[in-house]
């Protein structure tokens, strides 16, 4: 594997899963894949679970790790053809990324939406740069629109937790909670994507104006009344998102109504009610009592804790592919 950016590139996913679970009960079978061999952790954004989690999968393997936060102490980089480079930013990215490149085997990257145009995002620019100059495999550590390691994970975790019932497989819920921040779709454009390839029961549901590229949403359901969205659910997964401008561009990135407004679609005791006892799912961090409600996120049923640990497995499983590859 070469390029981890789309559940496609992961290729069979029960594979992919079973994978996932061998690596869970040895985490360091196979470290002289990694012997000697360099990733390369680039932040232009802050992170924590991804750091660390894909830091901890890098040296299971058996890998050095150079982690490079690119706002900080680093020299600031232009990203953009054509520039005259007259002001703040010292070095190109053309000339960073081969040079970077020289000092690893592998290379993550996570670089966040600007919101300044909706093209220009989704077209992945600063991501495309790396795969098309660095010469070595590139893994999305989330990007403008994507966020595959914690779909990854998110998968991983729903299938540990699943137990069968009547249903033959999960009704999976994503819904849209408020926010006061406007926030990138690239976790639940992957979540929509990883759950559409997977053998669940995919409903989304949000406010009118906040439908997702359909890109991602493909056949999924896609339910504007929250509590009937819920309905019979065996996990939620609750994330904001700003409007994808996929009708109207001008509007991309912004929040269309004040939050104080939407706090009814905060998930809370009411709506996990009509569940079918359903487990509760964030990929943190979370505002609490605005995205969920303090006793649903500390119930039982939440799994905050175990999905944020899968990241090391998802990342790990990502990793050794890659090591493999070479």
């Amino acid at each position: 594997m070469r390029i981890f950016q789309h559940v496609t590139d992961i290729g069979d996913l029960s594979a992919a899963l079973a994978e996932a679970q061998e690596v869970k009960r040895n985490r360091f079978a196979w470290q002289n894949l990694g012997h000697n061999k360099t990733a390369l952790l680039i932040f232009f954004n802050n992170s924590l679970r991804t750091r660390l989690s894909t830091q901890k999968a890098a040296m299971n393997l058996g890998m050095n790790v150079i982690v490079l936060d690119v706002n900080q102490g680093a020299w600031k980089l232009e990203t953009e053809r054509g520039v005259i480079m007259d002001g703040d930013k010292s070095e190109h990215l053309l000339e960073a990324i081969p040079v970077m490149a020289s000092y690893c085997d592998i290379i993550g990257v996570r670089s966040f939406a600007r919101f300044e145009n909706r093209a220009d995002d989704y077209e992945e620019r600063i991501l495309n740069q790396f795969i098309q100059y660095s010469g070595r495999p590139v893994f999305f550590m989330e990007s403008a629109t994507v966020h595959p390691l914690q779909a990854f994970a998110d998968l991983i975790t729903i299938e540990e937790n699943w137990k069968p019932s009547n249903a033959s497989k999960p009704k999976v819920v994503m819904t849209w909670a408020p926010h006061p921040k406007a926030l990138p779709q690239a976790v639940p454009n992957s979540f929509a994507e990883w759950m559409l390839a997977a053998d669940v029961d995919f409903v989304i549901t949000h406010p009118e104006g906040y439908e997702l590229d359909p890109q991602f949403v493909g056949s999924a359901r896609v339910e504007y009344d929250q509590m009937k969205a819920f309905e019979g659910a065996d996990f939620v997964y609750a994330k904001n998102w700003s409007c994808p401008g996929v009708t109207r561009p001008e509007d991309y990135g912004k929040v269309l109504d004040d939050y104080h407004k939407m706090m009814n679609w905060t998930v809370d005791a009411a709506h996990m009610a009509v569940t079918n006892n359903a487990a509760f799912l964030h990929c943190l961090p979370v505002r609490r009592n605005m995205i969920v409600t303090d006793d649903v996120i500390e119930s039982p049923r939440s799994l905050v804790i175990p999905e944020a640990a899968n990241r090391e497995i998802s990342a790990q499983v990502v990793l050794k592919r890659m090591l493999e590859s070479l």
